[in-house]
């Protein structure tokens, strides 16, 4: 059973690494309005470390008229392949503007976003479907060196440490350690 565990995280980390790669670095990826129940939408980009990033979804009038809400949420990923948990946004409503802000930290590579649209008759729909759209940061790290308007070539202006990847050899290490610690018992 314990190793059964152990892979599993293995391979949690593995895909979390994959997905990490699947994107197109640099390209900001955002809804296409004509499939969605957005007017129209406005994202700060690129990202920047330590200032504030905002998102503005306008509801279109069909489903403004039929009582439809959304749930904006946000996840952001670091230079280093790690991504933070999903976070519901506090979104401010005016009307069908929906407003919402956060501050990336230092290292971010880009901010993920995505809106749950809830309807009268307790159905969900998710924009976009098992995915998200994702606004680049103005330094992000891909293939061996920085890029973005923020980036020296080495780094992100200023870093400390810029070791892509630095995080997962720990947690790969500290799995290893518990398998064989597992054996042991």
């Amino acid at each position: 059973m314990r190793t059964i565990v152990a892979l599993t995280l293995i391979a949690l980390l593995a895909v979390s690494t994959t997905s990490y790669a699947a994107k197109t670095a640099g390209e900001d990826n955002g809804p296409d309005i004509d499939e969605t129940p957005f007017e129209s939408y406005t994202a700060t980009s690129p990202s920047i470390s330590g200032e504030t990033w905002t998102l503005v979804v306008v509801m279109d009038e069909a489903h403004m008229s039929n009582n439809t809400t959304f749930e904006i949420t946000s996840q952001i990923c670091l230079n280093d392949g790690v991504c933070d948990p999903p976070v519901t946004q506090e979104v401010a409503v005016d009307g069908a503007t929906h407003t919402t802000s956060l501050t990336p930290p230092d290292d971010h590579s880009y901010v993920n976003w995505r809106v749950k649209a809830m309807y009268e008759d307790d159905s969900v729909d998710y924009f976009p479907y098992g995915s998200w759209y994702t606004i680049w940061s103005s330094c992000y790290y891909e293939d061996g060196g920085y890029y973005g308007p923020d980036s020296d070539g080495d780094g992100c202006g200023g870093d400390e440490e810029n070791t892509p990847g630095f995080t997962l050899v720990p947690a790969l290490v500290a799995v290893g350690l518990a398998i064989a610690i597992a054996r042991r018992n």
